[in-house]
């Protein structure tokens, strides 16, 4: 289980749930799941990216619980979640099916939104029977289907095999983060977000991170480092919004016009000039408002509900 090391106050700081439960997933894995919000509301799910846990939904999760019901769950061996030693494309759909079957009900729809590995979920997820019945539509964030090792920016050399191979070491590295430092923040601040970025923000972000064990973050690294859901994308058969920073290092936006140029229903893709991996924190009210207007344009409450 994860050191978890939020930030304690201000947007960042995680809400407290209105309700906590544990799915479980298909071969017994546990996953925490939080419900914030009205129940009666329209429901919103969360997936959180690599090394991170529901605490990077934060601001998200605090503007629209007002008026909507968010669900949001810690990826297996991230936040409150155990780890497991299957970690592969197959059991991220599994545990987004759990989620889903745990937490809605029969025809009930959502939109989900999944930052970095939590938009991979999704596009491993979308032909599972539960994902089809259940998602009205989708929001991409900081997110690719396959070659991110290849195509990462992170260490600046130029494209090709040397570059791969030093970011494919780096993706999957066991070696620990040890604690938030100046020198940890910096580190972090380059390789996930835009140089404007405010301090509170990478404040959050390196929390998060370091909190991640070391063991998950390791075992899931080399997932992502083989990482080819292409197929995926084309089978991605609802409304599906993208977003994603034009300083992006690790999922630069080579990535992201690859998705709106195979996705079957794309609508829309928003670039933030200068920001990089983690929108949802760099850009907490654009990715919200994004998710607000999929909600109103997708899904409706029924009267009486």
């Amino acid at each position: 289980m994860s050191r978890l090391m939020h930030v304690a106050s201000g947007p960042y700081a995680p809400p407290v749930p209105a309700r906590t439960l544990t799915a479980v997933s298909a071969d017994g894995a546990r996953l925490h799941v939080e419900v914030h919000g009205p129940e009666k509301a329209p429901v919103v799910v969360l997936a959180h990216g690599w090394t991170c846990s529901t605490a990077f939904w934060a601001a998200q999760i605090r503007d629209l619980s007002a008026d909507h019901r968010v669900i949001a769950y810690d990826q297996r061996g991230h936040g409150r979640s155990p780890a497991s030693p299957a970690c592969s494309t197959d059991t991220l759909a599994d545990d987004l099916e759990a989620v889903l079957l745990a937490t809605l009900a029969p025809g009930e729809k959502a939109v989900v939104a999944g930052h970095s590995m939590g938009g991979m979920t999704v596009m491993a997820a979308c032909g599972r029977p539960a994902f089809r019945a259940h998602a009205a539509a989708v929001l991409l964030c900081s997110t690719g289907s396959s070659r991110l090792v290849a195509e990462s920016t992170v260490v600046p050399l130029r494209a090709g095999r040397l570059r791969t191979w030093l970011t494919g070491r780096i993706l999957a590295s066991s070696a620990p983060l040890g604690p938030v430092t100046p020198l940890a923040r910096r580190v972090l601040k380059y390789a996930t977000m835009g140089a404007g970025s405010a301090p509170h923000m990478v404040e959050a972000c390196a929390r998060i991170v370091h909190a991640c064990p070391r063991r998950a973050r390791h075992s899931w690294g080399k997932v992502l480092s083989m990482l080819d859901l292409d197929h995926g994308v084309q089978q991605l058969r609802v409304p599906t919004a993208v977003i994603a920073g034009t300083a992006d290092r690790l999922t630069p936006p080579v990535h992201a016009r690859a998705l709106v140029a195979t996705l079957p229903l794309c609508v829309g893709l928003t670039e933030l000039p200068g920001l990089g991996h983690m929108t949802p924190v760099e850009a907490p009210e654009t990715v919200t408002s994004r998710i607000r207007s999929l909600v109103s344009t997708y899904t409706q409450v029924k009267e009486g509900a």
